[in-house]
């Protein structure tokens, strides 16, 4: 793995804030599976958005790589969020299997989450 400088103090709060913005979306989504009145496309466009400003924030600050298992399961974490937002009939499941898969990946052993398939 490539050593990395501390992002600047701004790029911090920038990925706090997007990191907020996404948790909203997520909760704004399964809370619309849930039979709340709230508005199913906006929480699934909100956390698509907020999912590929965050990719692309820790791309530039090389927090993740898409070749290792992180980058990976993000690219598949927005492809999913994208099916879910325009076809709720799997969109239960879908949202799902999407927490479980983002609790166990980001919490995984740092080596699990780094480790590249093809070195």
């Amino acid at each position: 793995m490539i050593p990395r400088e501390k992002p600047a103090v701004w790029r911090r709060w920038l990925g706090i804030a997007l990191r907020t913005v996404h948790l909203v979306g997520v909760t704004m989504m399964g809370a619309a599976l849930s039979g709340a009145p709230t508005n199913y496309h906006a929480g699934a466009l909100l956390t698509l958005g907020s999912g590929v400003a965050l990719l692309f924030s820790e791309l530039a600050d090389r927090r993740v790589q898409l070749g290792e298992l992180a980058g990976v399961v993000v690219l598949l974490k927005l492809a999913v969020v994208t099916w879910i937002a325009f076809d709720e009939r799997h969109a239960l499941p879908l949202f799902w299997s999407l927490l479980i898969v983002s609790a166990v990946v980001s919490h995984a052993p740092r080596g699990l989450r780094h480790w590249r398939a093809l070195r």
